[in-house]
């Protein structure tokens, strides 16, 4: 048995944001605000670290005189029954028990990432996102939440008595698939070199990657651009007609995704489109085959009109999130 959460109002406690490639840290107080309210906050590099027990002693290090016990990793993943992590995307083995161990804790919980996402939708206002289709208001009806990172998370949040329930998914493992001649050439080069081509392979700053070095190859092009960055910041720029194609590929692969598992999963309160990528290329998206390829359903395209798509801007909404769902947890014990 887990020992107990935060009880105490005002005791402070911390939720990490893991990610493949950033840990976004944050101070929070049981109980001190609602929504919660992140009152020290830390983004740290994966790559620059051993695990992520030094990044959390580097951030308790930081708040001299305050006693800190408790806390939450938000993470991509698959527990075991040791509690170790099974994740594709981080540089080092995640043990929250270890973790707990080494930093003297009383309490160090673990949630999918976005499951913790999921949590922190109620707490976004129209002032953090940005309406991409749809109407403003939706009927009461489960949300999807993902978004393309290191990896492509997702996370489906359904309205039940009492307090509403969060389906976290491995969603970025399933197979993607392809919706044009050229999508159908790009999964056959991406398949030369590997038997499952998962959603996030296309769909994610890593995806991102993938798709830019098959359209060379399909192209017949030299590549040259070697980060998600530089392909985002070439296609912005306007100036690398390949890497703008690779950009416009990969919002329309989005936009028949999220069509995909708004219908799978019944969606009908809306969609929140989170993420590292997102957030830069927004206009690009806007103006891309986005909304086009999210639609286009055949008989449900009526269906997926009435769903506001939103994109999200809220940079603290996983340590929000896993916070919520840490607080939820204690109020239940």
């Amino acid at each position: 048995m887990p020992a107990p959460a935060v009880t105490g109002t005002g005791q402070a406690f911390i939720a990490a944001d893991v990610g493949g490639t950033h840990v976004r840290v944050g101070l929070l107080h049981a109980g001190a605000a609602q929504p919660p309210k992140v009152e020290h906050y830390r983004k740290y590099a994966c790559a620059r670290y051993a695990g992520l027990a030094d990044i959390l002693q580097d951030f308790l290090s930081g708040l001299p005189g305050l006693d800190v016990r408790h806390g939450v990793i938000a993470s991509a993943g698959y527990p075991l029954a040791d509690g170790t992590v099974i994740t594709a995307n981080l540089p080092w083995r995640l043990s929250p028990h270890e973790i707990r161990q080494r930093l003297g804790f009383d309490d160090l919980r673990l949630v999918n990432d976005f499951e913790a996402v999921a949590h922190a939708a109620a707490h976004v206002d129209a002032s953090q996102v940005l309406q991409i289709i749809g109407p403003e208001q939706a009927p009461p009806g489960p949300i999807l939440i993902l978004g393309p990172g290191t990896g492509l998370g997702a996370a489906v949040w359904i309205p039940a008595p009492g307090r509403a329930v969060v389906l976290p998914t491995e969603a970025g493992q399933a197979a993607l698939t392809a919706g044009n001649a050229l999508e159908m050439q790009l999964l056959a080069y991406m398949l030369q070199s590997r038997p499952h081509v998962a959603i996030e392979h296309a769909l994610s700053g890593p995806g991102l990657m993938n798709l830019y070095q098959a359209l060379c190859a399909l192209r017949r092009s030299r590549p040259v651009l070697a980060t998600p960055g530089d392909i985002t910041a070439a296609a912005l720029a306007g100036d690398d007609p390949l890497a703008r194609e690779c950009l416009e590929v990969f919002c329309g692969l989005l936009g028949s995704t999220v069509g995909d598992l708004a219908l799978v999963y019944g969606v009908q309160g809306g969609i929140y489109l989170a993420g590292g990528i997102l957030p830069q290329i927004r206009q690009f998206l806007i103006s891309s085959s986005f909304v086009q390829r999210f639609l286009n359903k055949g008989p449900m395209r009526e269906a997926l009109q009435r769903i506001p798509v939103k994109l999200v801007e809220h940079g603290q909404l996983g340590v929000i999130g896993a916070a919520s769902w840490y607080l939820d947890q204690s109020r239940e014990e």
